[in-house]
């Protein structure tokens, strides 16, 4: 492995996968040295539209604006702000609207990362053939190196 600064973005849900793809970002860019300071750039996707459209009967709240949200972003957040602490990584959070896979690979692309972290889901073989999944798109359509935690 070279000992060059990496750009890591890591997709995260707050799944128990995400958390251990949020804690081997951490590694990888502490494995660039002190020297070569690596960042890690996390992202959360969430379903839907940041703002309803006129056409939406009955708009509900984006997450991101409901009275809870903090405590959730909190718990989303947490492995990966630990672990970037404790490593002292510096550390970008990101909370997106939209699919998932395309604002994964839309952010890599805008921020020119170096390699996706991204939490394998764990479905079943019928399930993905049919339904595909976030980790399989992402790795399919990336314009970079992608690292499947499983």
């Amino acid at each position: 492995m070279l000992n060059l600064s990496k750009k890591i973005l890591v997709a995260i849900d707050g799944s128990p996968q995400s958390d251990k793809a949020a804690e081997e970002a951490v590694r990888l860019a502490m494995a660039s040295g002190s020297r070569f300071k690596s960042k890690v750039y996390a992202i959360l996707a969430l379903p839907g539209m940041r703002n309803p459209s006129f056409t939406d009967f009955f708009p509900s709240l984006p997450a991101t604006e409901r009275p809870d949200w903090e405590q959730k972003r909190q718990r989303i957040f947490y492995v990966v702000e630990k672990a970037a602490s404790e490593a002292d990584i510096p550390l970008t959070s990101e909370v997106v609207y939209g699919d998932a896979a395309e604002e994964i690979l839309s952010y890599a692309d805008q921020q020119e990362v170096d390699v996706i972290v991204i939490g394998s889901s764990g479905s079943g073989r019928v399930k993905r053939t049919l339904m595909g999944s976030v980790s399989t798109k992402v790795a399919m359509h990336a314009r970079c190196s992608v690292y499947i935690v499983r």
